[in-house]
């Protein structure tokens, strides 16, 4: 099969197309011929050796979490009924890095695979498992329901942006979204309510609510200044969660590494499938140029996700 690899930590230029063995299927994995996956900051970090502390790595090392496409083959051990033909998609993570879904084949953990609905893309499904899983986590991990008042820092971003439609899915009346005056209409358009982020934010977040100008709960996908000033902002600091720095805790909040769940991603498929949520794409490229998406997602001023088709 065609795959996007690496043979050595570094930066972009690494990435080169190789021609590499078909992956191996395990009792309780899918065969997966994948049309689109997505690009998420975690891949470029994994690129540089940034996790090789946290999960072994090899190489060549073929990097991407998230995919969508078609069921070739399922192992003598899945219990979901797929068969060739199927569309599905998925949060694909494994416990080693290796063996990802910038490929033309993924052996997909039966425990990261959802159906994808006929009434979605393979290139929104593809954008839709790391980022729409871990909005979903981080909203459910700070209890956010029925009438709460939410401030997402980087609202505009591929989890951000996911973030603010799920917390509505959830019940949040007001969801507040720092972003960059550029992407101000465009949280709008989601139902967010955006402000600049930068100094002088929590007069900017209690200029907008009245009261006592403090929200019931804090996303920081963002880190730095947005987690040190967090707790000014909510009324209960076990109400800030993160996703990038778990020094989070130190404050009560709460940290969380996406996890799979069929469920979950089964849910979100479905809300965008109703158009209840909707995938932003800022770019797709082909498989050949997945070092130019990943130098895209590495610059950090993209609206919503990017996305590489197979």
């Amino acid at each position: 099969m065609k795959a996007i690899a690496q043979t050595e930590f570094g930066d972009a230029g690494v990435l080169s197309l190789q021609e590499l063995p078909d992956p191996l299927v395990g009792p309780d994995q899918v065969l997966v011929a994948v049309k689109a996956a997505s690009v998420n900051p975690v891949d470029y970090k994994i690129r540089e050796g940034y996790l090789q502390g946290a999960l072994p790595h090899h190489f060549p090392l073929i990097q991407g979490w998230d995919a969508a496409g078609v069921v070739v083959a399922a192992g003598p051990a899945v219990d979901g009924g797929y068969a060739p033909g199927d569309e599905v998609f998925g949060y694909l993570r494994k416990d080693h890095v290796q063996n990802g879904t910038f490929a033309e084949l993924v052996a997909a953990p039966e425990r990261g695979l959802a159906r994808k609905p006929a009434g979605i893309t393979f290139e929104q499904a593809a954008a839709l498992p790391l980022a729409g899983l871990t909005a979903l986590q981080l909203l459910k991990k700070v209890g956010v329901g029925e009438g709460d008042t939410v401030l997402v820092h980087a609202a505009a971003g591929g989890v951000g942006h996911l973030a603010v439609q799920i917390a509505r899915a959830l019940g949040a009346s007001k969801v507040i979204g720092t972003a960059s005056e550029r992407n101000h209409d465009f949280l709008r358009s989601l139902g967010a309510e955006p402000v600049t982020y930068g100094d002088g934010l929590e007069d900017r977040v209690a200029a907008l609510l009245g009261g006592d100008g403090k929200v019931d709960a804090v996303l920081d996908l963002v880190g730095g200044e947005a987690l040190s000033v967090s707790p000014k902002l909510v009324r209960d600091p076990a109400r800030i969660g993160s996703i990038i720095d778990a020094k989070v805790r130190e404050l009560g909040g709460q940290y969380v590494f996406v996890k799979p769940n069929s469920e979950q991603l089964s849910w979100l498929g479905e809300l965008t499938a109703s158009g209840e949520i909707t995938v932003a794409i800022e770019k797709v490229f082909p498989l050949a140029e997945s070092a130019d998406a990943q130098r895209l997602v590495e610059g950090g001023h993209v609206r919503g996700k990017v996305v590489i088709t197979v």
